[in-house]
């Protein structure tokens, strides 16, 4: 009991001299941390903005090239499907020098005639790397625009792109907003 009570006191003679030397020892370390994070990101504080143009191979093959302003290497999600039958064709794919290209889409045979839709998502922030988090957010909370809305998990803001558009010969009757895209 009495080498536990001398081993308590002589712990206070420590802990007494200890605030200098932590003090000492947290100045010195407070630069060295900082300078790693030295060039601060500034988060993202612009409206999301996707612009896509879709064309068809010789092969009525689909490839989707898009740009935008979002930072690079943040992950996107390209799908392609068609309107008629559900069938789909996805490919995932990161932002680089303000753009990115996905594709070719459709079965080795090619699109058959029909309406297509292409979205394009931009992932939660759970899956975006380090570089991306900083700018937008842990969740994506910095993404702000008309495309911006809540992830359907619950796992933060993600933005979403939409267009439409017809393959084939016969182009036909529509009100809608619609791209026709011919074979090249």
């Amino acid at each position: 009991m009495l080498l536990w009570l001398a081993g308590c006191s002589g712990g206070e003679e420590d802990v007494a001299s200890e605030p200098t030397e932590t003090a000492t020892t947290a100045e010195t370390r407070e630069p060295a941390e900082t300078s790693p994070e030295a060039p601060e990101v500034p988060p993202f504080d612009q409206p999301v903005m996707i612009d896509l143009s879709s064309t068809l191979g010789s092969d009525r093959r689909l490839t989707v090239e898009g740009e935008t302003n979002l930072p690079e290497a943040t992950r996107l999600q390209v799908l392609v499907e068609r309107e008629l039958s559900g069938v789909r064709w996805r490919e995932r794919v990161s932002v680089e020098a303000g753009g990115f290209e996905a594709g070719p889409f459709g079965p080795g045979s090619g699109l058959p005639d029909g309406g297509y839709r292409v979205t394009v998502d931009v992932q939660e922030g759970s899956v975006q790397p380090r570089s991306v988090r900083e700018r937008l957010g842990e969740q994506n909370e910095h993404l702000r625009g008309p495309l911006v809305q809540e992830s359907r998990h619950g796992l933060g803001q993600v933005a979403r792109y939409r267009q439409r558009f017809l393959v084939g010969s016969e182009t036909r009757r529509t009100l809608d907003n619609v791209e026709v895209l011919e074979v090249e």
